[in-house]
C-alpha cells in the first residue's frame, strides 16, 4: 500500500491521510510506548468503543469520553452505578451503547484487581510484547498470536469487549508493536522510543 504524503512532503502510513485529525495522532501517539495505567485503560476502552465504528468517530469524541469517564481514572469509573449508566446513555457526546458503557465500568473494576495482583496494568500488558523480528509486514494483519493470548487472558479475568482484534488495535496504539509502515517517517521515531523505553515489571 503506498504511503500518504503529508503536507510536509514526507511519507506517512496510508491510513493517516484519510482525515486531518489523524495526522497529529499518528505522529505523536500511535505506536509510541505507553506505561501509564490510566492512559492504557483509556486506550483499551476507546478501542472497545470503536468496535464496529470508525476510529475517526472515536477520536473526534475523545474529549467527550474523557469528560464522561473522569479521564479514564479507573478507580472513579469502577464506582459508577446504574444511575451513571443512565446518565451516559443520554450523553450525545459519546457512543451511547449500553453494553460498551457497562463493559467500561466492569473493566475499571477488573483493572483495580489487576493492579492489586500484578502491580500495574502496564506490567501485565507488556508481558505480551511479541518478538519484533517475528512480526509480519506492518499493517497486514488485524490479530496476532499475542493479541489472541492477551484477549483470552483478559477474558479469563472477567474483562469484556476485549476480543483479539480490539486487543491488536490496542497493541498498535500503545507501542507494544511498531506497526508503522516501513517507509513512514514516524516509524524510526517510534522505534527509538521503544528502544529507550523501560519495560515495566
Amino acid at each position: 500500500m503506498p504511503d500518504f504524503i503529508a503536507p510536509d512532503g514526507l511519507p506517512r502510513c496510508q491510513w493517516c491521510g484519510s482525515a486531518p485529525e489523524f495526522l497529529p495522532y499518528h505522529d505523536n501517539e500511535w505506536g509510541f510506548p505507553v506505561a501509564d495505567d490510566q492512559r492504557l485503560f483509556e486506550k483499551l476502552c476507546l478501542e472497545s468503543f470503536q468496535s464496529g465504528l470508525s476510529w475517526r468517530t472515536i477520536l473526534n469524541k475523545r474529549e467527550n469520553f474523557r469528560a464522561a469517564f473522569p479521564h479514564f481514572d479507573f478507580h472513579q469509573v469502577a464506582r459508577f452505578d446504574e444511575a451513571d449508566v443512565q446518565r451516559l446513555l443520554q450523553d450525545a457526546g459519546i457512543i451511547r451503547h449500553r453494553g460498551k458503557i457497562e463493559a467500561t465500568i466492569n473493566n475499571a473494576q477488573r483493572a483495580i484487581e489487576m493492579v492489586a495482583q500484578e502491580g500495574s496494568l502496564a506490567a501485565f500488558f507488556w508481558r505480551f510484547e511479541p518478538d519484533a523480528d517475528a512480526l509480519a509486514t506492518p499493517q497486514t494483519q488485524t490479530t496476532s498470536t499475542e493479541s489472541i493470548a492477551l484477549a483470552n487472558a483478559l477474558k479469563k479475568r472477567g474483562w469484556k469487549f476485549v476480543g483479539p482484534t480490539t486487543v491488536f488495535a490496542l497493541m498498535q496504539a500503545m507501542g507494544l508493536i511498531n506497526d508503522h509502515s516501513l517507509t513512514c517517517i514516524t516509524r524510526d521515531r517510534a522505534e527509538q522510543a521503544r528502544q529507550q523505553f523501560k519495560r515495566p515489571v
